[in-house]
C-alpha cells in the first residue's frame, strides 16, 4: 500500500461504499448491485476509481462494500461475477481490491493485540477529552466539520449524514486528521467506525494505521492540496492549509504474530444457528440444517460513543434480512434479539433442546469479543460454541502475515482453488 496516490489501493478493503440509494440493505439488493457493476469492473474501474466527483456521482466505483462487509454477498461471489465478464488481467485492480479486505482481516487475526490496544487507547483518549478542553474542542470541530479546511469539513458532514465517504476521500481525511490537525488517529478511526455503513474493525483500524505510517512502518500517506483538487474534479482547493511535511507515527507497542486461530467443524448433533452482522448469508456455507436460529446484533459495541444512524440502520436491516432468509430457507424460527448475548443464547438453546450453537467464524472485532465473553458461561451451561470459517477465509488468511505482496502473489492459485479462472 506504499504506492503513489494515483495507483494506491485507496484504503484497501474498505473500497468505495456509497449510500444505499434505491438498493436495499438486503442480500437481494446486494446481488442486484453486483450485477449492475460487474460489467464495469475492468478498465472503467481501473481508470476512474480514484476520482471523488461528489455525492450521487460514484458510478465508477462498485458501491458494494456495505454488502460485502456484512457478507450479504461474499467475496467469492463478487469475484465470480467479475471474472465471468472480464479476464483476470483486465479486472486486476478490482480483484486486488477484493483481496485487500481479506488481507486486512487475516493480518488482524494474526495480530489481535493491535485491536486490543486500539480499544484500550480509545478509553484513555475519551477520558482525556473530559480533562483537556483544547483537545476536546479540536475534536468537536473536526467531527462537526468546523476546521476551516473546505474539503475536510465537507467530508466530515457527508460521513455523518450519509454513512459514506469515497475511498480516496477517506485517505485524505485520515491524513489531514493526523498530520494537519494533530489529532490521535484512534479518535478518527472511531469516528469512521461509528458512521460508516461498511465500518469494519480490520479494514478501518489498519487503514488508519497505514495512513499514519504504523502498518507499513515509516511510510505514511500525505494529503496534498494539488492531489485533492485534481481528484475531486476541482471541487476543493485546500491551498496552504495542509501540513507541508509529515513524520510517520511510531508504535510504542510490539505486536508479535500469532498462529491463525483454529476454526471448528459442524457438530454431528442438532444445533442452534447464531446469525450475526459478520455473516448475513449463512445459507451459502451451512451444509447442515439447524433446528432453530437466533440473530444477535453487535453494532452498538463498535464504540463507547453513539453509533451513527446510517451505520446502525444498515446493520440492523442486514441482520433482519438474514434472519428472515434463514427462517425461510431452513423452515425454522429465527428471532432477532437484543440485550445480553449470554442470556439470549442460553435461553434459545434450551428452548430448542440443543447442546450446540453454530455461527460463522467472527474475525477480530465486537462480535468476536461478545462471543468470547459468553463462551465460559455457555460451557458451564453445557453448551458448545462452534465457529465455522468460510473456505475463502481459509484460503486467504494464511497469506496475510506481512505485507499485501505475499498474498497478491497467491491470488491466481486462490482463484483456481475457488474454481475461478486465474
Amino acid at each position: 500500500m506504499a504506492q503513489s496516490s494515483t495507483t494506491a489501493p485507496l484504503l484497501p478493503g474498505i473500497d468505495d461504499t456509497t449510500a444505499p440509494r434505491e438498493t436495499a440493505p438486503t442480500r437481494e439488493g446486494g446481488l442486484a448491485r453486483l450485477d449492475g457493476f460487474a460489467p464495469r469492473a475492468g478498465k472503467s474501474y481501473a481508470s476512474a476509481r480514484n476520482y471523488d466527483f461528489g455525492p450521487g456521482r460514484h458510478e465508477y466505483v462498485s458501491t458494494l462494500s456495505p454488502w460485502i462487509r456484512h457478507r450479504l454477498i461474499a467475496e467469492d461471489e463478487v469475484l465470480r461475477a467479475t471474472l465471468a465478464r472480464h479476464a483476470p488481467s483486465t479486472a486486476e485492480k478490482f480483484v486486488q481490491e477484493v483481496f485487500w479486505r481479506g488481507y486486512f482481516k487475516g493480518w488482524l487475526e494474526h495480530r489481535p493485540s493491535v485491536w486490543q490496544d486500539y480499544r484500550s487507547d480509545l478509553d484513555d483518549l475519551f477520558a482525556a477529552l473530559d480533562d483537556d478542553a483544547g483537545l476536546a474542542e479540536d475534536y468537536r470541530a473536526a467531527i462537526e466539520g468546523r476546521t476551516g479546511i473546505d474539503a475536510f469539513d465537507h467530508w466530515a458532514q457527508e460521513l455523518v449524514e450519509t454513512g459514506y465517504l469515497h475511498n480516496h476521500a477517506r485517505m485524505w481525511f485520515a491524513s489531514i486528521w493526523i498530520f494537519t490537525l494533530g489529532l490521535p488517529w484512534q479518535l478518527g478511526a472511531d469516528f469512521f467506525l461509528r458512521h460508516l455503513m461498511d465500518g469494519d474493525p480490520a479494514s478501518n483500524t489498519l487503514s488508519w494505521r497505514w495512513v499514519g505510517g504504523l502498518h507499513t512502518k515509516g511510510k505514511a500517506y500525505q494529503a496534498r492540496a494539488s492531489n485533492i483538487a485534481k481528484y475531486t474534479d476541482g471541487r476543493f482547493h485546500p491551498g496552504h492549509a495542509l501540513a507541508s511535511k509529515i513524520e510517520p507515527l511510531e508504535d510504542e507497542a510490539e505486536h508479535p504474530k500469532q498462529s491463525l486461530p483454529t476454526a471448528d467443524r459442524l457438530p454431528d448433533r442438532p444445533f442452534l444457528l447464531l446469525v450475526t452482522e459478520e455473516d448475513c448469508s449463512p445459507e451459502t456455507w451451512l451444509s447442515t440444517a439447524p433446528i432453530a436460529g437466533l440473530a444477535l446484533g453487535a453494532t452498538a459495541r463498535r464504540s463507547p460513543r453513539e453509533i451513527g444512524q446510517k451505520a446502525r440502520a444498515f446493520a440492523d436491516a442486514a441482520l433482519g434480512d438474514a434472519a428472515a432468509r434463514v427462517a425461510k430457507h431452513y423452515g425454522v424460527s429465527v428471532p432477532v434479539a437484543s440485550g445480553d448475548w449470554t442470556e439470549a443464547l442460553i435461553s434459545a438453546a434450551r428452548k430448542a433442546g440443543v447442546q450446540s450453537i453454530v455461527t460463522a467464524y467472527p474475525p477480530v472485532g465486537p462480535v468476536a469479543e461478545a462471543l468470547a465473553e459468553a463462551e465460559g458461561t455457555l460451557g458451564q451451561a453445557g453448551l458448545d460454541l462452534c465457529r465455522v470459517r468460510r473456505r475463502y477465509d481459509d484460503l486467504v488468511w494464511p497469506h496475510a502475515t506481512r505485507g499485501f505482496f505475499a498474498l497478491k502473489k497467491k491470488i491466481p492459485s486462490i482463484l483456481r482453488d475457488l474454481g475461478l479462472s486465474g
